[in-house]
């Protein structure tokens, strides 16, 4: 048992007695005295997590150490917030009590990911889901033998092999590459505009792939052909040879050989999302190509995009140059979306793109995209970098760890189908570090107000979230305070303010705000049946993407919390399904909601970004909504039984205790 000799076990168990005593100790103290008990845990975790079969031990207790209070007042309190991508360099700081700590919350996932623990605000599939990000950005400690780094660090570099190999025990390491790169296919499928971790995990499998291999079959396929978008997607760079050599290759290629590295760069960008830092190399270089023009072929221009180029060029060739760096390849992707969106053709975008080009950060905003992106390259060229990504990726736009799904949902609206507001947006925060918007006339200004939910904005996000959202969190929250008294949800008068004139005026909510239980859920039902169902609201289609709230529950039909997100379209599917196509700024769409309500993203005719639901297991979810407040009776009567069955599928999950005069 992980190699335990006599004596070994003797002193796992003194310790985990004496573990033990200190937990009891810590449950026992008042909250205010919490702190000073967590130090006497954290020291014998440390010794405990030293001894083969610690770990178990550590797993064992994880749940009792989590209700003592083990967690409270840091980061780790909120395992739902954590990011996967900080626990390798915890795991070997040099502080042990952050060791320990960042051991017990990998053990507490670990639990909980079995079954053998639960917590309130992390499911079992979520647990799971972290885990395998953990190994995926870390495969070179489990596959690979140390390098000169990893000795340095010496006892810290073995703890976390040790936890490491732990987790792949339970979860299984054997399966653990084809687990990942079906992950890592699945994310790629929504269209993120954050791929950083996804980046860091397929150079893991480049070098599990390098280092220990695969059988021949679909996932080694999957694998390589992940690792050659990124490090070697034509011809010249398929030998992954580096970019000083690569740029010597090109500049003595002939025209064909050129037109197969730019079409090469341009299929591997559109079949995964990711731009290989090879490709920003080339689009750079082509700039300089007086030959003829290579970029329309390396970004993969369709008879839209191919058009803008026609008439853009000279401003198409500016961005290029300003935005494409080794630093911010994405933005590649993001500028050939846009163009093939032809939204340049939108009288305001070309001199709002020209204003964007010459804007110059100050003061706090500057500092801020300096924090976030300080890769080499200018606070500009990031957030320039990150405009062309928002606005060729409206739906690739991500909340982050933060609980700021209004704030994200608004950005990709905006992005979506007001594209030069947002831009004008970005321009106030950029020079001012201040957003004005208009509550029913008053207006509301960001750097007049405090705080909200986002403190101070967040960093894991993409350039333009990272800019505008702590300004339009405060707004938001403005907004709110200034509904207060009026009776009902007041995100029927906030949503059409803050999000734009195409928010339907009118609102339906399915619970009493003042007591969360349901109120005329039937007629609920009905109404969302008859405003956007294409049999019941006269085939009429949705003009305009619209707010709406949902009841967001794990895969036992618990109740998670509310949850901002928009409804796109209603068609039927391949099947013939009538389905729910709509956008979840939390950064992935595939969740699963319980008893079947398993969110698709891909294979039921979705876009990239959209996820979907069969419609009546969509409205089961669904506790708000906008709808027009002049709308004219169409469409046949509704079934009962399907009111029925959308009714009994809400009171089984989110609706179960809420059964009020509904």
């Amino acid at each position: 048992m992980d190699g335990q000799t006599a004596d070994d076990q003797a002193a796992l168990t003194r310790l985990s007695e004496t573990l033990d005593r200190a937990i009891d100790r810590l449950d026992e103290a008042r909250p205010f005295a919490k702190a000073r008990h967590q130090r006497p845990v954290l020291d014998v975790l440390g010794r405990v997590i030293a001894l083969p079969g610690g770990l178990g031990r550590i797993r064992q207790r994880a749940a009792r150490m989590d209700a003592a209070g083990l967690f409270s007042g840091s980061d780790w309190d909120q395992p739902e917030v954590l990011l996967p991508q900080l626990v390798a360099g915890t795991l070997v700081s040099d502080d042990p009590s952050l060791r320990a700590l960042e051991a017990a919350s990998l053990a507490r996932f670990l639990a909980v990911a079995e079954g053998e623990a639960r917590h309130a605000n992390l499911h079992q599939e979520g647990a799971r889901h972290f885990l395998t990000q953990v190994l995926a950005l870390n495969l070179k400690d489990l596959f690979g033998a140390p390098d000169e780094a990893a000795r340095a660090l010496g006892a810290r570099h073995d703890l976390k092999r040790r936890v490491l190999s732990h987790i792949a025990d339970h979860i299984g390491l054997n399966d653990v590459l084809s687990v990942l790169v079906s992950e890592i296919w699945r994310l790629l499928e929504q269209r993120s505009i954050q791929v950083g971790v996804v980046k860091d995990m397929i150079a893991q499998i480049a070098i599990a792939l390098s280092e220990k291999g695969t059988e021949p079959g679909s996932t080694r396929l999957g694998a390589e052909r992940l690792v050659s978008a990124l490090f070697g997607p034509t011809t010249a760079s398929r030998d992954d040879p580096g970019l000083a050599v690569y740029l010597e290759r090109i500049s003595v290629a002939d025209e064909s050989g050129l037109s197969r590295e730019a079409m090469g760069f341009a299929r591997a960008m559109h079949d995964t999302g990711l731009v290989s830092d090879y490709h920003a190399a080339f689009l750079t270089w082509a700039l300089d190509y007086e030959n003829r023009p290579l970029i329309p072929e390396a970004l993969g221009l369709g008879t839209t995009g191919l058009d803008c180029w026609q008439h853009y060029r000279g401003l198409i060739e500016k961005l290029v140059r300003s935005a494409v760096s080794l630093q911010t390849p994405q933005a590649a992707y993001g500028l050939a979306l846009l163009l093939d969106r032809g939204i340049l053709h939108h009288a305001p975008m070309v001199p709002a793109l020209e204003r964007q080009l010459s804007l110059q950060l100050r003061g706090a905003a500057r500092e801020r995209i300096a924090l976030g992106f300080a890769a080499g390259d200018a606070p500009e060229t990031a957030l320039l970098a990150g405009v062309l990504q928002v606005l060729g990726q409206p739906l690739g736009v991500g909340q982050g760890a933060n609980p700021t799904c209004q704030s994200a949902r608004a950005i990709a609206m905006w992005a979506l189908i007001d594209p030069d507001y947002l831009l004008f947006l970005v321009t106030q925060v950029a020079e001012f570090d201040m957003l004005q918007m208009q509550f029913e006339g008053t207006v509301i200004n960001s750097g007049d107000l405090p705080a909200g939910l986002a403190g101070a904005g967040p960093i894991d996000a993409d350039p333009v979230s990272v800019l505008l959202v702590a300004h339009l969190d405060r707004i938001y929250a403005e907004m709110g305070r200034l509904c207060a008294g009026r009776p009902g949800d007041p995100h029927k008068w906030i949503n059409p303010q803050f999000h734009g004139w195409w928010v339907s005026r009118d609102c339906a909510v399915a619970v009493d705000v003042a007591t969360g239980q349901l109120a005329g859920y039937d007629d609920f039902l009905r109404r969302f049946f008859a405003a956007y169902h294409p049999a019941f609201n006269g085939g009429r289609p949705l003009g305009h993407p619209q707010p709406a709230g949902i009841a967001v529950t794990d895969a036992q039909q618990r109740f998670v919390g509310w949850h901002a997100i928009a409804i796109l379209r209603v068609a039927e599917d391949q099947a013939g399904r009538m389905r729910v196509y709509f956008y979840n700024p939390n950064n992935d769409s595939g969740q699963d909601w319980g008893n079947g309500v398993v969110v698709s993203t891909s294979g039921h005719g979705e876009r990239y970004g959209e996820g979907s639901l069969e419609f009546e297991a969509f409205l089961s979810r669904v506790y708000l909504f906008h709808d027009e407040p002049l709308r004219r009776e169409e469409g046949r009567e509704i079934a009962p039984e399907l009111i029925a069955t959308v009714r009994d599928q809400a009171v089984a999950s989110w609706a179960a205790d809420r059964q009020g005069a509904g």
